[in-house]
């Protein structure tokens, strides 16, 4: 009996052991500290930080150990993106990557990350269906399974603002993605910019009203002329947020990461501290991560385009837009 009440014992700790020894101290993958609920990220504070125009960090994460620098670094949002079928898969598109794959990065991010707020992409050929109930289907396993706090879908057709609007109406939050939308590349012939000419530029901004209609907390808007992205973030009530879409949006995506062969985790910390840093104070992003440009008879006619649509803030918005980058290069001359 002493022996069995010895082994008793024993098992609790022994469980706790198994637990520990794999935990070296004092590095990232002994596991993210503990936080506090206070600390955690929400759609109330992302409003807050909106309202009061202080800059949104956003970082893309596909594993444990980027999730726990990210919330080291005290990032607001970790994206979990279809860009994992790039950047991990080796694939030459997003398109590739399964739902299944994708929840196993959202699993092993969730663990790492507990203070950001986790957005999950939903994968080409999760969502599609004309019904809408593959959509809210696909999301809801996002959230059970992945551990995610909302979901991200690309484009805004009929269709897409359909879905977006069935998935917040079932009680979950939704991230728009408009401009280059890397799922549609078959229909973009590449991954090709947007709103580089006047109806581009209107499209991008009647997309981005659209999800906020269909109840989209946030947009993405990606690789679009600095203009196009002032026109919309003036133009929508919910953030914005650029990727390479210039220093005009609520947010960015673009983390400026160096590549080094020794102390990797000092520089990622580093660098990340650097970006939120440079995100926040509005250095980031310069006239040098902004490459896409919309010539200055296009900004006025966009401008005058825009007026039309009753849009005279946000047409405001992207002739000051221009100006401002004009200055910044120092006076010459944007090209289509």
């Amino acid at each position: 009996m002493a022996f069995l009440t010895t082994i008793a014992r024993a098992k609790p700790f022994a469980r706790f052991l198994r637990c520990m020894s794999n935990i070296p101290e004092s590095t990232v993958y002994g596991g993210p500290k503990a936080q506090s609920p206070n600390q955690r990220v929400t759609l109330a504070t992302l409003r807050r930080k909106h309202r009061r125009r202080e800059p949104i960090t956003v970082v893309t994460a596909y594993d444990y150990p980027s999730a726990v620098h990210l919330d080291m670094a005290g990032i607001d949002i970790c994206l979990v993106g279809d860009s994992a079928a790039m950047v991990v898969h080796g694939h030459d598109t997003t398109l590739p990557i399964s739902l299944d794959e994708i929840l196993v990065h959202c699993r092993a991010v969730a663990r790492g990350a507990k203070t950001p707020l986790l957005v999950g992409d939903l994968p080409f050929g999760s969502y599609e269906s004309s019904s809408n109930q593959q959509a809210v289907d696909t999301a809801v396993r996002i959230l059970k399974e992945g551990g995610m706090d909302a979901i991200k879908l690309e484009g805004a057709s009929p269709a897409r603002i359909s879905a977006a609007k069935a998935i917040v109406e079932s009680g979950i939050a939704v991230m728009g993605h408009v401009g280059l939308t890397p799922q549609a590349i078959s229909v973009l012939g590449g991954f090709r910019p947007q709103g580089k000419n006047v109806v581009s530029a209107v499209k991008v901004v009647e997309t981005a009203l659209a999800l906020q209609d269909a109840g989209c907390f946030a947009v993405v808007l990606e690789c679009v002329p600095g203009p196009v992205a002032a026109a919309a973030t003036s133009a929508l009530r919910i953030p914005t947020i650029g990727i390479g879409a210039g220093p005009f949006c609520s947010g960015q995506v673009t983390p400026k990461f160096c590549k080094q062969y020794a102390q990797v985790g000092d520089v990622v910390n580093k660098a990340l501290l650097e970006y939120k840093k440079e995100v926040t104070n509005g250095s980031f992003p310069g006239p040098a991560h902004t490459p896409y440009e919309i010539s200055p008879s296009d900004v006025g006619d966009f401008s005058n385009e825009l007026q039309k649509l009753g849009l005279g803030k946000a047409a405001s918005a992207a002739a000051e837009a221009a100006e401002k980058n004009n200055k910044s290069e120092g006076g010459s001359p944007t090209s289509d």
